[in-house]
């Protein structure tokens, strides 16, 4: 099991390289989180909803992700409250007082999916969350050292040295263990070195000696490095305030959203050759962007009212009065439309919102959450019919009310085939929107959509050919693998877990 000193210390990381490294080796090995709370989230071939961390390291795993792998993920709504998903569907909305009281049957779900997982691999890879050592919340723990303890598993502790403080981080966690907790602690990994790594020996032998557990690997810190990643933590490192990087690139930038959702919808287009992403909140104007993308929230109202406030949503209708480009994916496409109504209070009080009117359609925010695995074709204009796999995760239903056309027609979901059209398309085709999310993974739309964008703004280049998200995604968990087999001690690990 990975455990961590705190959030975003490379707990994902580490264990998607585990399991890629197992998997090298011939093992049958599988993720799995107890636990996990974040708005990056996938759906399954099976329609069920589970964090993308998980997703990341099934496939490193060379498995097909399943929600045994995530049995639990919340998706924070507010300050104090989430979505609770249990098993890949809604188990309801709760505050964390409300969700404590659940614990005990969920603890029961979380078994289930466990021994399922135990019983069919040959090893589970287990992460936690957060810090492992959160005194206030370990009465209530089902994701951290409580779920190494059910499933017997030797702890490994990650702490992430550039943000400082690393003895702090491991020698104090140490002390803060219940002798039980420390007999499952087997070493430690520490995370982001910058420099020559010599210069850390006498560190790990203060650390060992403090604790009596070894320091099993100190890896460097690989900017290069491109693995999806869970959540806005990390979200805020994409943030570029500034120039535009290239001249002659395609610009995109996409809204950063206060609950902005599944904004690794973009990633193949932030690595796309010939494209310049940036994340641009209300401190920044939209000058010079050729493409604004719209993406998902978790709580369109909310951002809604945060466009408005912050005065983004003038800007945002100014841009597209002076000929600007614009794409909505799924709660910016209900944020594109004319009004967003919420009768039931599914995202608060009861109410209704002008959107910003740049398409013609209504969103009415319905009970039923949609969870499905989609097989779509683009509509003329928007990537000339190509057929993309791709999946929506929506509260609401969103009607065109003037002209226009589908965006996209979809063709099956969760493997059944059916005739039903997404989202709508501007009638100048300058303005679209699309519940899919993954849509920039399909190579072949991806690359008619940029020529598209970029000949109508009158650059020559186009994406590159033979670039492939897929083989780019399978290539960096290869590298991460082989730094992790070159700063680890793989073979203290396997003696551990005696594979």
């Amino acid at each position: 099991m990975i455990l961590g000193s705190g959030s975003d210390v490379g707990k994902s990381l580490m264990a998607a390289g585990l399991c890629r490294i197992f998997r090298q080796e011939g093992v049958r090995v599988a993720p799995f989180k107890a636990q996990n709370m974040a708005l990056n989230s996938f759906i399954t071939p099976e329609g069920g909803e589970m964090g993308r961390a998980q997703v990341v390291q099934a496939q490193a795993a060379g498995l097909s992700p399943h929600v045994d792998m995530n049995p639990i993920l919340l998706k924070p709504s507010s300050q104090v409250g989430s979505q609770v998903i249990v098993h890949g569907q809604v188990y309801g909305n709760f505050s964390a007082q409300e969700y404590y009281r659940h614990k005990p049957k969920l603890v029961k779900k979380v078994m289930e999916s466990y021994r399922r997982l135990s019983a069919a691999y040959d090893l589970i890879i287990l992460e936690g969350a957060g810090s492992a050592v959160e005194l206030n919340l370990k009465k209530n723990d089902l994701v951290n050292f409580q779920m190494a303890k059910k499933a017997g598993a030797a702890v490994l502790l990650v702490a992430d040295i550039d943000r400082g403080g690393v003895f702090a981080a491991t020698i104090g966690s140490f002390h803060l263990l219940t002798p039980g907790e420390r007999r499952l602690l087997a070493g430690f990994i520490i995370n982001k070195f910058r420099g020559d790594p010599a210069l850390f020996v006498e560190g790990e032998r203060i650390i060992a000696k403090r604790t009596g557990r070894p320091v099993l690997g100190v890896l460097p810190y690989a900017t290069d490095l491109v693995i999806p990643e869970e959540d806005s933590v990390a979200l805020g490192r994409k943030h570029c305030p500034g120039n535009w990087a290239e001249a002659g690139c395609l610009r995109i930038g996409v809204v950063r959203l206060p609950h902005i959702s599944n904004y690794t919808d973009f990633d193949p287009l932030e690595q796309e050759p010939g494209v310049s992403l940036r994340y641009l909140d209300h401190r920044q104007n939209l000058e010079g962007v050729d493409l604004l993308i719209l993406p998902g929230t978790k709580n369109t109202i909310s951002d809604l009212l945060y466009l408005k406030e912050t005065g983004l949503f003038s800007q945002i209708q100014a841009f597209a009065k002076s000929g600007g480009r614009l794409v909505g994916i799924c709660g910016g496409y209900q944020l594109l439309g004319a009004e967003i109504q919420d009768p039931l209070g599914v995202e608060g009080p009861p109410r209704a919102e002008a959107g910003l009117g740049l398409l013609p359609v209504v969103t009415v925010m319905a009970g039923a959450k949609t969870t499905t695995q989609v097989q779509a074709k683009a509509r003329a204009g928007q990537g000339a019919g190509a057929l993309v796999t791709a999946y929506e995760i929506h509260m609401g239903e969103t009607r065109p009310k003037g002209e226009g056309r589908p965006a996209m027609k979809i063709v099956s979901r969760n493997g059944v085939p059916v005739k039903v059209r997404d989202g709508w398309i501007s009638p100048d085709g300058r303005v679209w929107g699309t519940y899919l999310h993954g849509l920039f993974d399909n190579d072949e739309f991806r690359r008619v959509f940029l020529r598209e964008m970029s000949q109508s703004h009158g650059q020559t280049g186009e994406a590159a050919a033979g670039w492939s998200f897929k083989d780019f995604q399978e290539a960096q968990l290869d590298r991460l693998a082989e730094m992790m087999r070159q700063h680890l001690d793989v073979a203290c690990i396997r003696a551990m877990i005696q594979v």
